[in-house]
């Protein structure tokens, strides 16, 4: 079985495609833009690219719907798992907004089931608790993978968490959505 857990956002968006019959991080790999080549690794499992420029916000979305529909249907993804909106979320909601739609769209017009999770039941599935911060997302994560996503990345400051936060819910979400498919067989 393969699925994907998409963290979908405008800055940085990242993508969890598990690949296999029993879950486990090990058959995970990351995909994630960013806009620092300093935070840029590509290897087996972590796929970073810089973020694609724009002229235009309709651009921007087109860019990043792309990105991701690529490589979901690359990997042959049987099954993708969004985030779903924020609702109490301040600032640009529109544009999140709009930005999802097309992702919708173009994983719909690709043939690509999707399913959306609402944040909260995200962050209770990986923690127990649905007002989990991002600090005790990763420290969930770390135990549970023993993967030093920081390490990995190069990462050195405490108050750095892109692409790092990112890679974490889509590691949740898609692994949320696993056990719910697993549910349904």
């Amino acid at each position: 079985m393969i699925v994907a857990g998409i963290d979908y956002s405008l800055t940085s968006p990242a993508i969890c495609v598990h690949e296999g019959e029993k879950w486990n991080v090990e058959n995970c790999t990351f995909y994630y833009l960013i806009d620092s080549i300093k935070k840029l690794v590509v290897n087996d499992q972590f796929k970073g690219m810089l973020y694609p420029t724009y002229k235009t916000d309709t651009e921007r979305y087109d860019n990043l719907s792309k990105w991701s529909s690529v490589i979901v249907t690359r990997r042959n993804v049987g099954h993708c798992f969004i985030e779903g909106y924020a609702f109490n979320a301040v600032g640009r909601v529109f544009q999140i907004a709009e930005n999802t739609g097309l992702l919708k769209y173009n994983l719909w017009k690709n043939g690509v089931e999707y399913d959306v999770f609402a944040p909260p039941s995200v962050k209770k599935y990986s923690t127990g608790k649905g007002n989990a911060k991002k600090e005790l997302m990763y420290e969930c994560f770390l135990e549970e993978t023993g993967l030093n996503i920081r390490d990995e990345l190069g990462i050195t400051s405490d108050k750095q968490w892109n692409p790092l936060s990112d890679i974490v819910d889509s590691y949740y979400i898609a692994k949320m959505g696993y056990e719910k498919m697993l549910d349904k067989q």
